[in-house]
């Protein structure tokens, strides 16, 4: 992936790491459009960066991802490098009554949203990056957002078989690999512990440089390359047994 000059739409752009990778290919010269639900957030971004297009979208909603297909098709045909991060991350456990519904959620938004706008803007002559954001809990879950972990090892799955699907193709398919980080994904200050995003993302841009399309940071590295006995290992220290 070239680092500049690109036309790049990133979902949920507006906070956390969706943040740290518009303001990082700002400062590398492209033209960011960034979507999300809260209009004030993404205010917020355009009143700091004034290059930055913004778009309400709820990727929830099916007809809310084919009007922001449409709008880029017809106000950005140019754009080449779509970032599947938006994601939400609920934690429940199963005996909640409202269990179903929040796992309902997650799949919507962290599934079907990306695998929609994928076979969307695929479409377009001029894309050339798929770049999709999975996570650590990819590979060993934490029970504790369970739904969570399993939404982001379908996501893997499918980049892989994505990356094979097109490899005939002039679409590149990248897969960025976040462990925890201090965002507010979940809740406010459950991830306060952790590294900065802005840490994360100038990892990720020196991998760019270097051409990987498998993105990892910290912990996220030693569980992509973990075998099953170590897996076994961190799933029981993750995940220490309760009634």
């Amino acid at each position: 992936m070239n680092l500049s000059s690109n036309k790049i739409l990133i979902t949920g752009g507006a906070s956390g790491i969706g943040l740290g990778l518009t303001e990082r290919f700002i400062q590398e010269n492209n033209t960011v459009i960034i979507c999300g639900r809260r209009e004030e957030l993404l205010i917020d971004v355009a009143n700091k960066f004034s290059s930055v297009i913004t778009r309400v979208c709820d990727l929830s909603i099916e007809s809310d991802r084919i009007d922001l297909f449409n709008w880029v098709k017809e106000n950005h045909s140019d754009l080449n490098v779509l970032v599947n991060n938006a994601g939400i991350q609920n934690w429940m456990s199963i005996s909640e009554s409202n269990f179903y519904q929040k796992a309902n959620e997650e799949i919507t938004t962290n599934i079907l949203a990306p695998l929609h706008l994928i076979t969307l803007f695929r479409t377009l002559e001029s894309l050339d990056t798929i770049i999709n954001v999975t996570s650590a809990l990819a590979f060993i879950p934490l029970s504790k957002v369970s739904v969570y972990c399993g939404t982001k090892a379908f996501l893997r799955s499918f980049t892989l078989s994505l990356r094979h699907m097109l490899k005939s193709t002039n679409i590149e398919v990248i897969e960025m690999i976040p462990p925890a980080l201090n965002t507010d994904l979940g809740g406010k200050g459950i991830h306060d512990e952790y590294p900065p995003v802005s840490d994360f993302v100038e990892s990720i841009f020196q991998q760019l440089k270097e051409g990987k399309t498998e993105l990892t940071f910290g912990m996220s590295e030693a569980r992509a390359t973990a075998n099953n006995a170590v897996i076994a290992e961190l799933f029981n220290r993750m995940n220490p047994w309760s009634e």
